[in-house]
């Protein structure tokens, strides 16, 4: 029991690099591409740009949810801006219609 009480920082950790990284680059994807297309970017050249940046973040994030001392802020931070970003994706999609 005392060995999976002990496991569990790592798997939160590897669950937010996974999953909340994941979460994260999607909603900026989504975000990026309504707010390229909003301000008159070809919407496949928004969507291909915002996959090569989500592409890099992604490891980043990855990387940075094993370095950081903060497991609640890190989910905080992957989950509120992956929420938020989906939100205003989905208010500027509801806009252009």
């Amino acid at each position: 029991m005392s060995r999976f009480v002990a496991s569990l920082p790592l798997l939160s950790r590897s669950g937010a690099a996974v999953l909340g990284g994941y979460a994260f680059c999607w909603g900026l994807i989504a975000f990026g591409v309504a707010a390229g297309f909003t301000l008159g970017m070809p919407f496949h050249d928004a969507e291909r740009l915002f996959s090569l940046l989500a592409l890099m973040l992604y490891p980043l994030l990855f990387l940075w949810s094993f370095s950081t001392r903060h497991g609640a802020r890190l989910w905080a931070l992957l989950l509120g801006g992956a929420a938020l970003m989906s939100a205003l994706a989905s208010l500027l999609q509801q806009r252009l219609l």
